[in-house]
């Protein structure tokens, strides 16, 4: 049977009226980066941020009506704010006037890893690092903030599922290993494209962030997306960071995007607890011969020199890829494996740097554009 077309879709969305404004939401130009990819609908809502908190039955209204469609399998809707003109001499919101957002109910810490580009292992880096903190007595949550690249799901071994909701509001996050997760990777298939814009990112965001029941945690671990994007900016703006950890390889080119995405939360005023040098050299299965195939020591020496916190190096092995592929992670599969060990370190050491921090649930840092 032929999947819904997006013609058909923008067609049932055009009989969802909103109430405020008596016309509906297509014809009202509210929609926008429909997605449909085998059955599995996207898009965003558009509205002003004065509405955004009491339009969620409008959201609602809008899933449902795409759902009544034949051949539709799921459907995700998002709010997202349009941005309000100003004029000239108005101050933009960065500068002061922007809404301070408190802390996510329930999660006592949240720190960011990141990375200044990709292919650094960064995703590997932050399933080890959440199960380690797990392994080491913590309740920990993990939010996958890759809108466009979520990877969370088959490295925790629970793709294929779909969170629920108990009363229609609030998100249950999905669980495996004892970590709560939470990612855009749950609400559509692994290969549909988000051809979404930046604010339509920040929305989903702020959505998973909280409107999602995480319970009581100590930590939670957000796998950030590779760069200095709106992802980045949204989390320094709207959540209270405790610290960032960046992840990088040791080659210079690595370094250079390394130093950008830890120079990007300094100024955003999200303390930077250290980096950490991943694929740091190679021990051959067979022979036990050690090749530092992508240099090595570049991270601490960075870290040194920016005066940050060097906070361990991971080598690159195939155990490590082969479980992570596989979705039971090494400190998973193998707890007692010299590399499973090493995560557990490094969680040890990023949870004594922010459990007694006094910025756990400070404000967020207010951004000045100058």
């Amino acid at each position: 049977m032929t999947a819904a077309t997006e013609r058909q879709i923008l067609d049932a969305l055009g009989r969802v009226v909103d109430p405020e404004k008596g016309a509906d939401i297509v014809s009202l130009g509210m929609v926008s980066g429909v997605v449909v990819r085998d059955g599995n609908v996207a898009f965003a809502i558009e509205v002003e941020p004065e509405r955004g908190p009491r339009l969620e039955p409008l959201r609602k209204a809008a899933e449902q009506a795409v759902e009544a469609l034949p051949n539709v399998l799921s459907v995700t809707a998002v709010l997202t704010a349009q941005a309000v003109a100003r004029g000239r001499n108005a101050p933009h919101p960065a500068a002061g006037g922007r809404t301070q957002r408190g802390a996510v109910a329930g999660v006592n810490a949240i720190v960011a890893v990141a990375s200044g580009k990709g292919g650094v292992g960064k995703s590997t880096v932050a399933a080890n690092l959440a199960l380690g903190l797990k392994a080491n007595g913590l309740s920990v949550g993990v939010l996958d903030a890759d809108i466009y690249g979520p990877s969370m799901p088959r490295m925790l071994g629970i793709s294929g599922r779909r969170p629920q909701s108990r009363d229609g509001k609030v998100l249950q996050p999905l669980e495996n290993y004892g970590v709560c997760v939470m990612s855009m990777g749950f609400l559509v298939p692994e290969d549909t494209p988000m051809i979404w814009r930046g604010p339509m990112v920040m929305s989903a965001l702020q959505q998973m962030l909280r409107e999602v029941d995480w319970g009581e945690l100590d930590i939670m671990i957000v796998d950030m997306p590779p760069g200095t994007g709106d992802a980045q900016l949204t989390m320094a703006q709207q959540v209270p960071l405790a610290g960032a950890v960046i992840v990088s390889t040791p080659q210079d080119i690595a370094l250079l995007d390394a130093r950008k995405g830890l120079n990007m939360f300094t100024k955003v005023d999200v303390p930077v607890l250290g980096i950490v040098e991943n694929m740091s050299y190679f021990l051959c299965p067979h022979c036990g011969g050690r090749s530092e195939i992508f240099s090595h020591g570049g991270a601490r020496q960075e870290a040194e020199r920016l005066g940050t916190e060097f906070l361990g190096e991971v080598p690159l092995d195939i155990r490590i890829r082969e479980t992570s592929d596989g979705g039971t992670p090494i400190t998973i599969a193998e707890p007692d494996n010299p590399r499973a060990l090493v995560f557990r370190r490094i969680a040890a050491r990023i949870w004594q740097k922010v459990a007694g921090a006094d910025a756990l649930r400070r404000a967020p840092p207010r951004i000045v554009i100058e």
